[in-house]
């Protein structure tokens, strides 16, 4: 049966689903419009569209580890509530994406969320997620994942605060032991607590660097008029290289002893292990990090939820 237009703007009006999971149902359903609404709800879908306009700003970060440690992924899950967040239901399915992350092939969230649901082929993962959603009763978003393939080394995760900050380190090191293992988690804390932008300081760009110039030179011009040139310039020397140390993880002061920077507690370990270890990146995700998040009185929220 051809499916037409208006046959797929009466299937939306009467579900909110979108408009190509409605085409979708409806040639699934050879354009039997009982059906077709049916399949929507079974897939969660119709559900799920209900809720998409509400902001997923909560939920958290989570990893995924290959026992050889050579492989590794990291992904980001929300929901809207910190609530939500903390439900053994939501949070085995965002093990469940961790784990397919770290297999999948793709590097592009659309491409992902394309993909053949691990646990059920009959879905994708955005179908599995749409069938949460519906499950849960609160909008979800698997909004960002990346994979880490060590090639020299091995990977390394942290997560903070239950999953609200998640780290991968990718080490440069001859073995994987212990001790290995455990200098590049405290790396990884290290990251979790300062948030560098770059391991050393090759990587950073140097348009970068000329416009933190450009700022730098006109504070110290602002807070030091009259002063010759040569001296506010090596204002702007020291003032960047102050910065430049703080967003360098090797260069950073190592959070667990103070005395020493990341590079020469990395120097310490590789001298104790017999062989270097070095970082070669890093993924740190926080949880809702950019996006805008509701501010609702939780009573209200309950009140709501039961139609009172």
């Amino acid at each position: 049966m051809a499916i037409t237009a208006a046959m797929v703007k009466d299937l939306r009006e009467m579900t909110g689903a979108g408009m190509m999971d409605c085409k979708k149902a409806l040639a699934a359903t050879e354009g039997d419009m009982d059906k077709a609404v049916e399949f929507l709800r079974e897939k969660g879908l119709a559900a799920a569209e209900k809720k998409a306009g509400r902001i997923a700003a909560e939920g958290v970060c989570a990893t995924s580890i290959s026992e050889d440690g050579k492989t590794a992924a990291i992904v980001e899950v929300n929901s809207e509530t910190d609530f939500v967040a903390k439900n053994e239901t939501f949070r085995a399915f965002v093990t469940a994406v961790v784990n397919q992350a770290a297999k999948t092939t793709t590097t592009d969230i659309d491409a992902f969320l394309a993909e053949k649901w691990e646990l059920d082929s009959s879905k994708t993962i955005k179908e599995e997620l749409s069938s949460q959603i519906a499950i849960i009763g609160e909008n979800m978003n698997i909004r960002r994942f990346q994979k880490v393939v060590a090639e020299n080394g091995f990977v390394e995760s942290y997560i903070h605060g239950g999953g609200r900050i998640g780290v991968l380190v990718e080490a440069e090191c001859a073995v994987y032991n212990d001790a290995a293992r455990e200098a590049a988690k405290n790396i990884a804390m290290q990251i979790a607590a300062i948030y560098p932008k770059y391991v050393q300081r090759s990587e950073i760009p140097q348009d970068y660097i000329e416009h933190e110039k450009e700022i730098l030179k006109a504070q110290a011009m602002n807070e030091n008029t009259g002063k010759p040139e040569n001296i506010i310039e090596k204002m702007i020397e020291g003032r960047l290289n102050k910065e430049l140390k703080e967003i360098c993880l090797v260069d950073q002061i190592y959070v667990k002893d103070g005395d020493l920077t990341v590079q020469k507690y990395l120097d310490a370990v590789s001298k104790e292990l017999g062989t270097p270890i070095a970082i070669k990146s890093f993924v740190r995700f926080e949880t809702g990090e950019g996006l805008a998040k509701k501010e609702e009185n939780f009573a209200d929220e309950v009140a709501k939820q039961m139609g009172m």
